[in-house]
């Protein structure tokens, strides 16, 4: 399994999806996974420390475990299936590890309020991470064309045009 954190939350411009970006705690490789509003929003409510009236839906959750004597142990993104996430929160109760099936994004949200760590399969990251291209250095052999283009120009003309 690989440890990740959440890196971001990214908005779509395209739609009303979000995107939570879960970065792999060893190495530059991320996992994107949509999300729906309100799943990004409780996510980032917690995060950013924001105080609600009243609780919300994964804090009633959180609140319901622990009143049962229950503790999340870890959030593990399980599966990708047809381009469908799967996750399982981890808990022990009465000292019996439990798996409970679960969105991904309802997961993450569980995880940042139980203050627990947060998984992803060997091979879901195989298959579905990320890792950025280096950002590549241009040589001076890269830029023959434009060296030529640039060299081709008449500076002098173009004073004389001003």
């Amino acid at each position: 399994m690989v440890e990740v954190k959440i890196e971001s939350i990214r908005v779509s411009l395209m739609s009303q999806y979000r995107v939570v970006i879960l970065k792999d705690a060893e190495s530059n490789r991320y996992l994107p996974i949509w999300i729906g509003p309100y799943e990004a929003d409780a996510i980032t409510i917690h995060l950013q420390d924001v105080q609600v009236p009243r609780p919300l839906t994964h804090d009633l959750v959180i609140k319901v475990i622990n009143e049962l004597g229950a503790k999340v142990e870890r959030v593990v993104v399980t599966d990708l299936k047809n381009d469908t996430f799967y996750a399982h929160v981890v808990m022990t109760v009465n000292g019996k590890e439990v798996n409970i099936d679960a969105r991904p994004s309802d997961a993450v949200a569980v995880a940042v309020r139980a203050d627990c760590s947060i998984y992803v399969e060997d091979e879901v990251m195989e298959r579905a991470g990320v890792t950025p291209e280096e950002e590549s250095t241009v040589g001076d052999e890269d830029l023959g064309a434009f060296k030529d283009f640039i060299g081709s120009l008449d500076l002098d003309d173009l004073e004389k045009n001003q």
